[in-house]
């Protein structure tokens, strides 16, 4: 009788790799940093393809491209800038593709790995947006006037400033930018492990026979967590282009 003995991977075997070129240094070379310059190929000869033989009637990847155009532009830029954030389409789309073809590596075999389960990628993307949009407020309003309209809630009783004032501040310059980066690692990271551990224990049970009853149940299941982190993988650029574009927006046009 054979007993069953899974060995699950440390956790820094799933999420560190070992420097493929000048390990050790601060510019070394990894799986992950691969990975992120295979993203960046992808996308560019994603749109490369799309533009080559452009048709009136568009067919194919071009169909698809101008179909991801619209949704950033409909589903994002409109919903949260308005018409006046048209010009924010270039930068959103590509917040929107690098994140989401990061993320796709976790579900490529041989990968394996999302690009944003690294807190690196979501805090670097988070710092940028930070940056531009505390700009965009600045440039538009003013330093006094946007700090102002940041920090002051329109028609609360003054007395409430005392309290309301340190919240506000929190929010915009500490926690908005800090879960921007934490909701994105924190998902790809634990749907990766999820996969690693649900991928171990498939293997162990075929492992004991291909015949054994609950093997076709944990291989379905790991079929059915794939198929959800694909959809996790879309939400999650998904709701970081949305927030950027609320972010943005915000700075740019404040309610009062």
């Amino acid at each position: 009788m054979k007993v069953l003995a899974i060995e699950f991977p440390p956790i820094s075997h799933v999420i560190e790799w070992p420097g493929i070129f000048l390990d050790g240094t601060i510019f070394e070379i990894n799986k992950v940093v691969i990975l992120m310059w295979l993203t960046t190929a992808v996308i560019f000869a994603f749109f490369f393809a799309a533009s080559r033989k452009q048709q009136l009637v568009p067919r194919g990847i071009q169909s698809i491209a101008e179909a991801t155009i619209d949704f950033i532009r409909n589903g994002v830029i409109l919903q949260t800038m308005g018409p006046s954030g048209l010009n924010w389409m270039p930068f959103l789309l590509t917040v929107f593709l690098f994140i989401f073809v990061g993320n796709l590596w976790e579900i490529i075999p041989v990968a394996q790995m999302p690009v944003n389960a690294r807190i690196a990628f979501p805090a670097l993307l988070a710092v940028v947006v930070y940056v531009l949009y505390h700009f965009m407020g600045i440039k538009e309003q003013g330093v006094g006037h946007y700090f102002k309209n940041t920090l002051i809630l329109p028609g609360v009783p003054a007395a409430m400033h005392v309290l309301l004032v340190p919240i506000e501040f929190i929010t915009a310059f500490i926690t908005q930018p800090l879960s921007l980066a934490v909701r994105l690692f924190a998902n790809m990271l634990a749907g990766h492990l999820l996969l690693v551990s649900f991928a171990t224990i498939t293997a162990a049970l075929w492992a004991l026979g291909p015949s054994l009853a609950i093997w076709p149940f944990s291989l379905g299941l790991l079929v059915g967590l794939t198929a959800f982190e694909l959809l996790v993988a879309f939400l999650q650029a998904f709701i970081f282009a949305m927030l950027t574009g609320v972010y943005i927006g915000k700075a740019m046009h404040p309610e009062h």
